[in-house]
Protein backbone atom coordinates (compact mmCIF):
# COMPACT_ATOMS: atom_id res chain seq x y z
CA UNK A 1 0.00 0.00 0.00
CA UNK A 2 1.27 3.81 -0.34
CA UNK A 3 0.62 6.86 1.32
CA UNK A 4 1.26 10.22 -0.28
CA UNK A 5 1.30 12.99 2.14
CA UNK A 6 0.84 16.50 1.04
CA UNK A 7 2.44 18.93 3.53
CA UNK A 8 4.11 22.08 4.19
CA UNK A 9 6.87 20.09 6.60
CA UNK A 10 8.20 17.38 5.44
CA UNK A 11 11.02 17.53 7.98
CA UNK A 12 8.91 16.64 10.34
CA UNK A 13 7.95 13.11 9.36
CA UNK A 14 11.25 11.56 7.69
CA UNK A 15 13.20 11.49 10.14
CA UNK A 16 10.16 8.57 11.95
CA UNK A 17 10.48 6.61 8.54
CA UNK A 18 13.57 5.24 9.18
CA UNK A 19 13.21 4.95 13.30
CA UNK A 20 11.80 2.26 15.45
CA UNK A 21 10.71 -1.25 14.70
CA UNK A 22 7.79 0.16 12.14
CA UNK A 23 10.63 1.17 9.86
CA UNK A 24 10.79 -2.06 8.62
CA UNK A 25 7.47 -1.58 7.35
CA UNK A 26 8.62 1.38 5.24
CA UNK A 27 12.68 -0.10 4.40
CA UNK A 28 10.38 -3.24 3.18
CA UNK A 29 8.29 -1.97 1.03
CA UNK A 30 5.30 -3.01 3.17
CA UNK A 31 4.39 0.58 3.58
CA UNK A 32 5.20 2.81 0.59
CA UNK A 33 5.29 6.58 2.00
CA UNK A 34 6.07 9.82 -0.62
CA UNK A 35 6.52 13.04 0.87
CA UNK A 36 4.79 16.35 -1.00
CA UNK A 37 5.81 19.54 -0.18
CA UNK A 38 3.13 21.43 -1.04
CA UNK A 39 4.96 24.70 -1.54
CA UNK A 40 6.40 23.00 -5.07
CA UNK A 41 2.95 23.46 -6.17
CA UNK A 42 2.30 27.14 -5.30
CA UNK A 43 3.41 30.07 -7.04
CA UNK A 44 5.28 33.57 -7.20
CA UNK A 45 8.83 33.95 -5.90
CA UNK A 46 7.16 32.90 -2.37
CA UNK A 47 5.78 30.29 -3.28
CA UNK A 48 2.23 31.18 -0.99
CA UNK A 49 0.40 28.40 0.03
CA UNK A 50 -2.14 30.27 2.23
CA UNK A 51 -3.95 33.62 3.08
CA UNK A 52 -6.68 35.76 4.60
CA UNK A 53 -9.93 34.38 5.26
CA UNK A 54 -12.84 35.74 3.54
CA UNK A 55 -15.18 37.51 5.93
CA UNK A 56 -12.33 38.46 8.59
CA UNK A 57 -10.74 36.98 11.31
CA UNK A 58 -7.78 35.43 12.85
CA UNK A 59 -5.47 33.20 11.64
CA UNK A 60 -4.84 32.31 8.16
CA UNK A 61 -6.54 29.69 5.80
CA UNK A 62 -4.85 27.16 3.62
CA UNK A 63 -5.38 28.35 -0.68
CA UNK A 64 -7.97 25.43 -2.60
CA UNK A 65 -5.21 25.88 -5.98
CA UNK A 66 -2.04 24.95 -4.72
CA UNK A 67 -3.76 21.91 -2.84
CA UNK A 68 -5.39 20.76 -5.63
CA UNK A 69 -2.16 20.72 -8.12
CA UNK A 70 -0.20 18.59 -5.35
CA UNK A 71 -3.66 16.48 -5.31
CA UNK A 72 -3.57 16.12 -9.46
CA UNK A 73 0.06 15.50 -9.03
CA UNK A 74 -0.04 12.66 -7.04
CA UNK A 75 -3.00 11.10 -8.90
CA UNK A 76 -1.20 11.23 -12.14
CA UNK A 77 2.02 9.78 -10.32
CA UNK A 78 0.06 6.90 -9.07
CA UNK A 79 -1.32 6.33 -12.40
CA UNK A 80 -4.71 7.81 -11.78
CA UNK A 81 -6.89 9.99 -13.93
CA UNK A 82 -5.90 13.72 -12.55
CA UNK A 83 -9.34 14.31 -11.39
CA UNK A 84 -11.66 11.44 -10.79
CA UNK A 85 -15.20 11.13 -12.92
CA UNK A 86 -18.54 12.72 -11.08
CA UNK A 87 -19.90 9.71 -9.35
CA UNK A 88 -17.15 7.16 -9.94
CA UNK A 89 -16.09 4.30 -7.32
CA UNK A 90 -13.14 5.83 -4.48
CA UNK A 91 -9.82 4.54 -5.99
CA UNK A 92 -7.67 5.99 -3.60
CA UNK A 93 -9.23 7.97 -0.94
CA UNK A 94 -7.84 11.49 0.24
CA UNK A 95 -7.60 12.36 4.31
CA UNK A 96 -7.51 15.19 5.65
CA UNK A 97 -6.73 15.11 9.56
CA UNK A 98 -9.01 17.57 10.98
CA UNK A 99 -11.39 17.85 14.59
CA UNK A 100 -14.38 17.15 12.35
CA UNK A 101 -13.36 13.92 11.51
CA UNK A 102 -14.03 10.26 12.52
CA UNK A 103 -12.45 9.57 15.59
CA UNK A 104 -9.17 7.39 14.81
CA UNK A 105 -9.69 4.07 15.79
CA UNK A 106 -8.25 0.71 15.43
CA UNK A 107 -11.31 -0.05 13.58
CA UNK A 108 -10.13 2.91 11.21
CA UNK A 109 -6.66 2.01 11.16
CA UNK A 110 -7.39 -2.14 10.30
CA UNK A 111 -9.68 -0.47 7.33
CA UNK A 112 -6.69 1.75 5.85
CA UNK A 113 -3.92 -1.47 7.32
CA UNK A 114 -5.73 -4.41 5.28
CA UNK A 115 -3.55 -6.26 2.31
CA UNK A 116 -5.90 -5.12 -0.74
CA UNK A 117 -5.91 -1.26 0.63
CA UNK A 118 -4.69 0.88 -1.72
CA UNK A 119 -3.20 3.29 1.17
CA UNK A 120 -4.30 6.71 0.86
CA UNK A 121 -3.38 10.71 -0.11
CA UNK A 122 -3.23 12.40 3.02
CA UNK A 123 -3.72 15.64 3.74
CA UNK A 124 -1.70 17.79 6.67
CA UNK A 125 -3.42 20.77 7.64
CA UNK A 126 -2.08 23.78 8.95
CA UNK A 127 -2.96 27.44 10.34
CA UNK A 128 -7.23 28.04 10.67
CA UNK A 129 -7.71 25.55 8.06
CA UNK A 130 -8.02 24.37 4.81
CA UNK A 131 -10.14 26.09 1.87
CA UNK A 132 -13.75 24.38 1.90
CA UNK A 133 -14.04 24.28 -1.51
CA UNK A 134 -10.86 21.58 -1.73
CA UNK A 135 -12.27 19.64 0.97
CA UNK A 136 -15.80 19.63 -0.66
CA UNK A 137 -13.93 18.72 -4.54
CA UNK A 138 -11.21 16.19 -3.04
CA UNK A 139 -11.94 15.33 0.09
CA UNK A 140 -13.34 11.72 0.46
CA UNK A 141 -12.58 11.16 4.46
CA UNK A 142 -11.42 13.12 7.74
CA UNK A 143 -10.18 12.01 10.59
CA UNK A 144 -9.56 13.16 14.03
CA UNK A 145 -6.79 12.07 16.78
CA UNK A 146 -9.24 13.26 19.46
CA UNK A 147 -11.20 16.20 20.73
CA UNK A 148 -8.02 18.74 21.14
CA UNK A 149 -6.08 21.03 18.60
CA UNK A 150 -2.64 20.31 16.90
CA UNK A 151 -0.60 22.70 14.68
CA UNK A 152 -0.60 20.75 11.89
CA UNK A 153 -1.67 17.36 10.38
CA UNK A 154 1.43 15.73 10.51
CA UNK A 155 1.71 14.11 13.86
CA UNK A 156 -1.91 12.75 12.66
CA UNK A 157 -0.34 11.44 9.78
CA UNK A 158 2.55 10.00 11.47
CA UNK A 159 -0.03 8.40 14.21
CA UNK A 160 -1.69 6.41 11.33
CA UNK A 161 1.30 5.42 9.39
CA UNK A 162 2.72 3.95 12.91
CA UNK A 163 -0.85 2.19 13.74
CA UNK A 164 -0.51 0.83 10.20
CA UNK A 165 2.55 -0.16 10.05
CA UNK A 166 3.10 -2.03 12.85
CA UNK A 167 -0.17 -4.47 11.83
CA UNK A 168 1.60 -5.59 8.77
CA UNK A 169 3.11 -9.25 8.63
CA UNK A 170 6.90 -9.63 9.98
CA UNK A 171 7.18 -5.58 11.29
CA UNK A 172 6.89 -6.37 14.67
CA UNK A 173 9.38 -9.57 15.89
CA UNK A 174 6.64 -11.54 17.40
CA UNK A 175 3.18 -11.94 14.63
CA UNK A 176 1.37 -11.99 18.23
CA UNK A 177 2.52 -8.78 19.76
CA UNK A 178 -0.65 -6.75 17.62
CA UNK A 179 -3.48 -9.51 18.12
CA UNK A 180 -2.66 -9.23 21.94
CA UNK A 181 -2.69 -4.93 21.95
CA UNK A 182 -5.59 -3.02 23.18
CA UNK A 183 -8.74 -2.98 21.58
CA UNK A 184 -7.96 -5.80 19.05
CA UNK A 185 -10.65 -7.94 17.96
CA UNK A 186 -8.35 -11.09 18.66
CA UNK A 187 -8.79 -9.95 23.02
CA UNK A 188 -12.23 -8.42 21.96
CA UNK A 189 -11.90 -4.59 21.84
CA UNK A 190 -10.47 -4.64 25.53
CA UNK A 191 -7.78 -3.06 26.77
CA UNK A 192 -4.62 -4.65 27.47
CA UNK A 193 -3.09 -6.53 30.64
CA UNK A 194 -0.55 -5.18 33.30
CA UNK A 195 2.72 -6.64 32.09
CA UNK A 196 5.84 -7.22 34.07
CA UNK A 197 9.65 -8.39 33.57
CA UNK A 198 13.18 -8.68 35.63
CA UNK A 199 13.38 -8.43 38.54
CA UNK A 200 11.37 -10.87 39.88
CA UNK A 201 11.30 -8.39 43.11
CA UNK A 202 11.71 -4.92 42.37
CA UNK A 203 13.05 -2.73 45.32
CA UNK A 204 10.67 0.42 44.03
CA UNK A 205 9.91 3.56 46.34
CA UNK A 206 7.26 2.11 48.52
CA UNK A 207 9.29 -0.97 49.31
CA UNK A 208 9.74 -4.71 47.90
CA UNK A 209 7.23 -5.07 44.82
CA UNK A 210 6.76 -8.66 43.71
CA UNK A 211 5.18 -10.05 40.51
CA UNK A 212 2.09 -11.59 40.24
CA UNK A 213 2.34 -15.38 41.66
CA UNK A 214 0.47 -16.81 38.60
CA UNK A 215 2.85 -14.94 36.05
CA UNK A 216 5.73 -17.20 37.42
CA UNK A 217 3.91 -20.66 37.68
CA UNK A 218 4.30 -21.83 34.40
CA UNK A 219 0.77 -22.78 33.68
CA UNK A 220 -0.41 -21.50 30.61
CA UNK A 221 -3.76 -22.14 31.02
CA UNK A 222 -4.01 -19.78 34.47
CA UNK A 223 -1.67 -17.49 32.86
CA UNK A 224 -4.88 -16.98 30.18
CA UNK A 225 -7.30 -16.71 32.43
CA UNK A 226 -5.51 -14.63 34.59
CA UNK A 227 -4.62 -12.07 31.58
CA UNK A 228 -8.10 -12.46 31.16
CA UNK A 229 -9.20 -11.10 34.01
CA UNK A 230 -7.05 -8.42 34.19
CA UNK A 231 -8.26 -7.18 30.58
CA UNK A 232 -11.58 -6.93 31.80
CA UNK A 233 -10.55 -5.10 34.79
CA UNK A 234 -8.75 -2.67 33.43
CA UNK A 235 -11.48 -2.32 31.16
CA UNK A 236 -14.24 -1.98 33.74
CA UNK A 237 -12.05 0.62 35.27
CA UNK A 238 -10.57 2.91 32.80
CA UNK A 239 -13.04 2.78 29.68
CA UNK A 240 -16.17 0.92 30.84
CA UNK A 241 -17.93 2.08 27.24
CA UNK A 242 -15.91 -0.62 25.51
CA UNK A 243 -16.67 -3.35 27.74
CA UNK A 244 -20.58 -2.18 27.24
CA UNK A 245 -19.61 -2.51 23.38
CA UNK A 246 -18.25 -5.95 23.85
CA UNK A 247 -21.02 -7.29 26.02
CA UNK A 248 -23.07 -5.81 23.15
CA UNK A 249 -21.14 -7.75 20.95
CA UNK A 250 -22.12 -11.04 23.11
CA UNK A 251 -18.22 -11.64 23.94
CA UNK A 252 -18.17 -11.27 27.90
CA UNK A 253 -19.19 -14.67 28.75
CA UNK A 254 -21.44 -15.66 31.74
CA UNK A 255 -18.00 -16.58 33.40
CA UNK A 256 -16.49 -12.75 32.75
CA UNK A 257 -19.80 -12.02 34.22
CA UNK A 258 -19.10 -13.76 37.59
CA UNK A 259 -15.53 -12.68 37.77
CA UNK A 260 -16.59 -8.78 37.17
CA UNK A 261 -19.13 -8.98 39.81
CA UNK A 262 -16.76 -10.58 42.58
CA UNK A 263 -14.09 -7.34 41.36
CA UNK A 264 -17.18 -5.06 41.94
CA UNK A 265 -18.20 -4.48 38.43
CA UNK A 266 -21.50 -5.57 36.88
CA UNK A 267 -23.63 -4.45 34.17
CA UNK A 268 -25.35 -1.90 36.38
CA UNK A 269 -22.18 -0.38 37.29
Amino acid sequence: MRFDIITLFPELIEPYLSAGVTRRAFAGGAVTVRLWPLRDHADGHYRRVDDRPFGGGPGMVMMAEPLYRCWRAIRVDRGLAAVRAPGAPVDVPTVLFSPAGERLTHAVVARYAAADAPGAILVCGRYEGVDQRFIDACVDAQISLGDFVLSGGEIAAVALLDAVARLQPGVLGDAASAEQDSFNPAVDGLLDCPHYTRPEVWEGPHGPAGVPPVLLSGHHGQIASWRRAQRLLATARARPDLLAEARARGVVTPADERWLGEAGYNEKL
